[in-house]
């Protein structure tokens, strides 16, 4: 089988790729062995806030009487928050599998391996030839050396989405987004949750009074945290798991709980697919490519979770966001068509955003990290508490922090509260088009809405705060 594209991998970037590879006038074939959608799709973005969505309701049923509503004491049908979840994911899947036949592409279904920088093969059918490959097999749920994965006791984000029922209580080990999302899912229906995490800090990787934040709200629901706290051992009992700690003090903790859910990121898939023998570097199992997501390999691209990149300078190996698939899939494809509409992708202008509860959102720098690249920083921070929308939405906690040059643009903006993962696209155009805050001053936000923090930030940055 000849095509002029051979994409193996239908999640976000290799999908992505494969639609602006058509758009552009290119055969594609895609080579996926389970369902294209991928992570994001199936047990990654949209389950995951599927289920935060129905937890969402449960707390605002919680505080229903606040707002004059009198509600019977809500309670959780879990079967049918699962049911509601899968409808969610099958309804998207039918989507896009319609619109890729919609656009022509070949979808060839099974497993594929890289069989040289011009061809794939596919385990039980016809070998793909073409002009250029894109590798964008992307990831898996990783675990600890030591913790046996038994879906019963100890669990993965995987597990997690399909519980039969929600367990009472709940080990959380890892506070990036993952965990922090599914910590959220299980207080809001009642289990008693612990978070683990090695860092000194919740959301380890945002703005570190956001997660200073972020730890006093998950304290105020009653969530235990230990931060800086290394997991030594595990094991299994017949109520669930068990899990020993040692503290950044040097003392030693036991804890016990029906599920232990394992959240410490996500490996690359690679491994026997070929990618080696092909000539392409790997490291720690990632594919190494450059800022254009070359492998060094003629023709052959890499792209989304499966991939790093060196030259970045991340304390991980790279963006494992969905919307970088996407953006990175879209790229390679205007490469190998010979076009370049929108560019490389600029990762440190890629927005950030977590969904628990609280949310988190951000883009840019840091205040730490923009002192420490040698700019003169001046920071505006505005609780949401001074806003009319939050005090009628009752959700008043937290806050937006927008750090920028003294005398210069916007290096970063930071928020954690109400919706503000709805917020970051707006702060991401400013961010990233350098605008002055005087420039974003001038501009009118609607009212009353939660955008107006970003104005009146922009205000007092400009030195003409409204309301201080």
């Amino acid at each position: 089988m000849k095509t002029d594209v051979a994409i193996l991998g239908g999640g976000n970037g290799g999908y992505a790729a494969a639609l602006r590879a058509v758009q552009l006038g290119l055969s594609v074939t895609l080579v996926e062995k389970g369902k294209v959608g991928g992570t994001c799709l199936h047990v990654g973005c949209i389950p995951t806030k599927a289920l935060l969505h129905s937890a969402d309701l449960m707390e605002s049923f919680k505080k229903a009487g606040d707002f004059g509503v009198v509600a019977d004491t809500p309670s959780v049908d879990w079967p049918k928050v699962v049911s509601r979840k899968e409808f969610v994911v099958s309804k998207h899947f039918k989507g896009l599998t319609a619109l890729l036949k919609a656009k022509k592409i070949n979808i060839v279904e099974g497993a594929g391996r890289l069989a040289s920088p011009t061809s794939i093969s596919v385990e039980g059918g016809e070998d793909v030839e073409a002009d250029a490959v894109v590798l964008a097999s992307g990831s898996y749920a990783r675990s600890l050396p030591f913790v046996d994965i038994d879906g019963e006791a100890f669990i993965t984000s995987d597990h997690a989405l399909s519980l039969e029922a929600m367990p009472e209580s709940v080990i959380v080990v890892g506070a990036g987004a993952v965990g922090l999302e599914f910590a959220s899912v299980f207080a809001s229906f009642g289990a008693a949750v612990t978070v683990v995490e090695a860092l000194p800090r919740l959301a380890p990787g945002e703005d570190e009074e956001v997660s200073k934040e972020v730890r006093r709200q998950f304290e105020k629901r009653k969530i235990k945290v230990f931060t800086g706290a290394k997991v030594t051992s595990a094991g299994k009992t017949d109520a669930g798991a068990t899990l020993n700690l040692e503290t950044s003090d040097g003392k030693e903790v036991s804890l016990e709980a029906e599920r232990c859910l394992i959240a410490v990121g996500r490996g690359p898939v690679s491994e026997g697919l070929g990618y080696e023998e092909a000539g392409i570097k790997i490291e720690r199992g990632f594919v190494v490519v450059d800022e254009l997501c070359r492998t060094g390999v003629d023709g052959v691209w890499a792209v989304g979770d499966v991939v790093t990149q060196p030259s970045l300078n991340l304390p991980f190996p790279h963006f494992q966001l969905a919307h970088v698939a996407f953006a990175e899939g879209i790229h390679v494809a205007e490469q190998i068509a010979g076009t370049d509409s929108y560019g490389a992708v600029d990762y440190a202008g890629v927005p950030r955003a977590t969904y628990s509860f609280p949310e988190i959102a951000s883009v840019g720098l840091t205040e730490a990290q923009a002192k420490e690249a040698g700019y003169t920083v001046k920071v505006a921070k505005l609780p949401w508490a001074a806003l009319a929308k939050a005090t009628i939405l009752g959700e008043s906690a937290g806050f937006l922090k927008v750090v920028s040059e003294e005398d210069g643009p916007v290096l970063g903006v930071h928020m954690v509260g109400p919706r503000v993962t709805e917020l970051i696209a707006e702060a991401q155009l400013i961010t990233n088009w350098e605008a002055y805050p005087r420039e974003v001053a001038a501009l009118i936000h609607p009212h009353p809405t939660l955008s107006e923090a970003m104005g009146e930030a922009m205000l007092t940055l400009a030195g003409t705060p409204l309301h201080r």
